[in-house]
């Protein structure tokens, strides 16, 4: 499967880990994880609310797919 986000990069350039993300999505560490780990995509709403959290444009989070 395509890494389809950078959000674990992004975390990292940030200081933050997927604990502290997931405590102010209110979501479950596993969660992010798997986010982290690209087998499963957060939704738009929410892939939003993370780059809202950590102060980018929502396109910073997503990898370039075009060939």
């Amino acid at each position: 499967m395509a890494n389809l986000n950078r959000i674990k990069v992004v975390l990292v350039e940030k200081g933050k880990t997927g604990k502290w993300l997931a405590e102010q999505l209110g979501k479950s560490t596993c969660t992010v994880s798997k986010w982290c780990k690209n087998s499963v995509q957060p939704d738009l709403k929410t892939l939003n609310d993370i780059a809202n959290l950590l102060k980018v444009d929502v396109k910073y989070l997503l990898n370039d797919t075009q060939i």
